[in-house]
């Protein structure tokens, strides 16, 4: 099996470094490593983290720079996305392969987060390998649950039913993508299984550097979830309401006392847009790169 590690980055080098590093330890090493990122600038010092990385340029945007990747590995039979900040557990392609050799239905894989640091300030490079190094005694059973979605920080996909339905990641998410994983883990569901491994596991470090204004993103966490949902392809509109009054509840309580780390005022602004465009009947997912 031909398994491709994928990394869409943008303004964060010194981290994705790091993370080409950890893949070293990997005890099924990757077929290849694969970056795409706006400019060089974005990979610098990748080349030297991991020998034999294959460094891309491509338009900027998650959903158009993992599309890159996909298309530049035509004989691949997996390829494993992981974001340029999170630090995978030396058995974690061992684990994504003894399932998916195991099982033809899986078409999505997503991995055990120890710890997810997009929930709170984020963590660094050296707290993230703490918490792997005091986890990797543990034996976790080779079990594969299903799960609605991906996580798309580490997300497996079989590509082959991907290019027998021309299935990609959908490019009118843009910037972030923001439920970009959920979108294409829902489209993959018709044709195969979405599970979660346990013995796949890793930390997610939810660095904040390079991930974009906060009215932008809050004007995606209405309008994206909206767009996906009204596609009709597994992802059920009361799940997207749930999720956009989640956030917008949580953007109206902190935006007073807002965490240090997060724009939720700019967030607010974001979900208020929104809603004036959903009113006008003028919604759609590209209009957050106008504002």
């Amino acid at each position: 099996m031909k398994i491709i590690v994928g990394i869409a980055t943008a303004g964060r080098a010194p981290v994705l470094a790091e993370t080409l590093r950890d893949l070293a330890h990997q005890r099924r090493q990757p077929d290849e490593v694969v970056v795409c990122a706006p400019s060089e600038e974005d990979m610098a010092g990748a080349a030297d983290a991991y020998a034999g990385v294959r460094l891309m340029t491509g338009p900027r945007g998650l959903t158009r720079q993992r599309n890159a990747i996909i298309a530049a590995v035509p004989d691949a039979d997996v390829v494993m996305f992981f974001d340029d900040d999170f630090l995978a557990d030396a058995d974690y392609l061992s684990a994504v392969e003894r399932c998916m050799q195991a099982n033809e239905r899986v078409v999505v894989a997503t991995g055990t987060v120890l710890a997810d640091g997009i929930n709170g300030p984020g963590l660094s490079v050296a707290e993230g390998r703490a918490i792997l190094a005091a986890r990797g005694h543990e034996t976790a059973p080779p079990d594969a649950r299903p799960v609605f979605t991906g996580y798309g920080c580490n997300m497996a996909l079989r590509l082959g039913p991907m290019r027998a339905h021309g299935l990609t990641f959908d490019e009118r998410l843009p910037l972030y993508g923001w439920q970009e994983d959920v979108d294409l883990s829902r489209r993959l569901a018709a044709h195969g299984d979405v599970v979660l491994l346990a013995d796949a596991r890793g930390v997610h470090l939810g660095v904040k550097r390079g991930r974009g204004s906060g009215v932008r993103l809050g004007y995606s966490q209405v309008a994206n979830p909206l767009y996906i949902a009204a596609k009709g392809e597994g992802y059920p509109r009361s799940r997207a309401w749930n999720h956009i009054i989640r956030n917008l509840m949580a953007n109206t309580a902190k935006a007073l006392r807002p965490e240090p780390y997060v724009d939720r005022r700019g967030r607010l602004v974001g979900n208020m847009l929104a809603f004036r465009d959903l009113v006008r009947g003028q919604i759609s997912p590209e209009r957050a790169s106008l504002l």
